[in-house]
């Protein structure tokens, strides 16, 4: 694999990871479920846990938090090429 995509891969990668770790932070704050709090919830509760979430859990945690990792993705590639052209 070539040096550049490699390096391509780690910025992203980085990114992504800088982007949810403040959305958990966020999202904790206001009191949504996160997929950690969900999955100890899980493991607390069985399948009854699926109750336990409340309509704005279930939108943040299917489409919001791929959203805003998508957006992660997105602004990765845009900073690489900044920085790599």
């Amino acid at each position: 694999m070539e040096l550049n995509h490699l390096i391509r891969l780690y910025v992203i990668g980085l990114t992504i990871l800088i982007i949810a770790i403040l959305a958990n932070g966020i999202i904790g704050k206001l009191g949504l479920k996160s997929w950690y709090g969900f999955i100890e919830l899980l493991s607390k509760n069985g399948s009854t846990a699926f109750r336990q979430l409340t309509v704005i859990d279930y939108l943040w945690l299917f489409i919001g938090y791929p959203l805003v990792l998508g957006f992660g993705y997105w602004l990765g590639d845009k900073l690489f090429h900044l920085l790599f052209g």
